[in-house]
């Protein structure tokens, strides 16, 4: 058993969603989800068989974020992981739809920030054992922090 880092850091407009699915439709219905919750959105999918031909299964609606999703799924090889790219939507618009996919299995993270995922390689594949997202805090906020982290949500209209 070994385990390896796969590393995923993307423009600073493209937000992702890296899960653990379970069947070949995936794309599909991941596809969908994303399409009846937020019409607008710019994306890619890819999902990694985990039998058969093992291939990596892709689709979207932007050819760009669709071919760099099945580049890095390629590179990430966990049988059943899917990765969804996102533009022009955040993964809080179409989270809680992607987990209704009867497919998904988990959530691994949903951000925008650097990421390293965490695998366990064996004989058999590999899997994502877990993910670390950004970086560890550095303090306790302050009013200050809590004043401008009221105006950003603001400013991007989460929040009145």
């Amino acid at each position: 058993m070994e385990i390896k880092i796969v590393e995923l850091e993307f423009e600073e407009d493209i937000n992702f969603i890296l899960g653990q699915s379970h069947f070949i439709k995936t794309v599909e219905d991941l596809y969908e989800a994303i399409v009846n919750t937020v019409p607008h959105a710019k994306f890619g999918i890819a999902f990694a068989e985990a039998s058969g031909e093992c291939l990596v299964r892709h689709t979207g609606n932007d050819e760009e974020l669709e071919e760099l999703a099945a580049d890095k799924m390629l590179e990430i090889a966990a049988g059943h992981s899917f990765l969804i790219l996102l533009k022009n939507a955040f993964p809080i618009n179409v989270l809680q739809r992607i987990k209704d996919v009867p497919e998904v299995v988990n959530i691994f993270c949903a951000t925008a920030n650097p990421v390293q995922i965490l695998l366990v390689e064996t004989q058999q594949g590999r899997g994502i054992i877990g993910v670390i997202d950004g970086e560890s805090p550095r303090k306790i906020e302050k009013e200050e922090d809590i004043i401008q982290r009221k105006q950003f949500l603001r400013k991007i209209g989460y929040k009145f």
